[in-house]
């Protein structure tokens, strides 16, 4: 009988442990097979229907976003080490606006390019680049336009016009970017405050516009710009420290405008 006992024991002990081990261990299982659109690093994405499907826009932080479209994965001011991007394929398109260190770095650079990526750039950042880079660079100045990656990338002004502000992004230096995927047409502002340039857009699906002290534009500088050139969706970033929450209020007093805060900031 003791026997009994004691073998029973032996047996019914090792199911009790695995009663409370497996659930765990299948737990950590799922969790480790979550695909990598759930990467911690990755912050909620929205679309943007076209002619040739959606685009899909993924916010990264501050002034860096990740575009996918028909198969092509597109990357803006791409900076902060290349795990940032770990959950995204290797970049068809690269679109850099300035050589400022919230928008140009060369080690993020060189973890999500491949070999067939298009850098398109302006030319201090053009100056930049290692060989190895320099040579998937299309240079481009203020109003000129590449083709590339299925759409086609027009290289808009992007400077400040207050005078304490001129240090920071002088005339003919950077690029805002105006993309158009799939007849749909996507502005990116780059560093700039709300010049003729900007207010003179037209037919904007998708508008990126910036608005952070002491750098580029005010809120109110933000607001008058967007409800100047009216895209029909716009996007606050690069706004660190800005009341994004009011700008969406009163940028929406134009009923044609709708105004959407992405998480670019932890």
């Amino acid at each position: 009988m003791h026997t009994r006992t004691a073998c029973l024991a032996w047996f019914v002990l090792p199911r009790q442990i695995v009663a409370w081990i497996f659930p765990r261990f299948l737990g950590l299982v799922c969790l480790l097979s979550l695909p990598r659109a759930f990467s911690p690093s990755v912050r909620a994405a929205e679309t943007l229907a076209t002619a040739q499907g959606d685009v899909v826009i993924n916010p990264i932080q501050h002034a860096s976003m990740v575009l996918q479209w028909n198969g092509i994965t597109i990357y803006i001011d791409p900076v902060g080490g290349g795990a940032k991007y770990a959950a995204f394929p290797r970049a068809d398109l690269v679109l850099i606006t300035h050589e400022h260190g919230d928008h140009f770095d060369i080690p993020t650079l060189e973890a999500i390019l491949k070999t067939q990526t298009v850098v398109v750039t302006s030319t201090t950042v053009g100056q930049k680049l290692p060989t190895s880079i320099g040579k998937q660079a299309h240079i481009l100045g203020n109003g000129q336009s590449f083709k590339s990656a299925g759409g086609t990338i027009d290289a808009i002004p992007a400077y400040n016009l207050t005078a304490e502000k001129l240090k920071y992004h002088p005339k003919g230096v950077g690029n805002g970017y105006l993309l158009t995927l799939g007849g749909k047409r996507l502005y990116i502002s780059g560093d700039t405050e709300d010049i003729p340039e900007m207010k003179a857009l037209t037919n904007i699906d998708v508008a990126f516009v910036c608005m952070n002290l002491p750098y580029t534009m005010t809120i109110d500088q933000a607001v008058g710009a967007v409800r100047a050139f009216k895209p029909k969706v716009v996007y606050p970033y690069h706004s660190r420290g800005s009341d994004v929450a009011r700008f969406k209020q009163e940028v929406e007093q134009d009923s044609a405008i709708s105004a959407r805060i992405l998480k670019w900031y932890p």
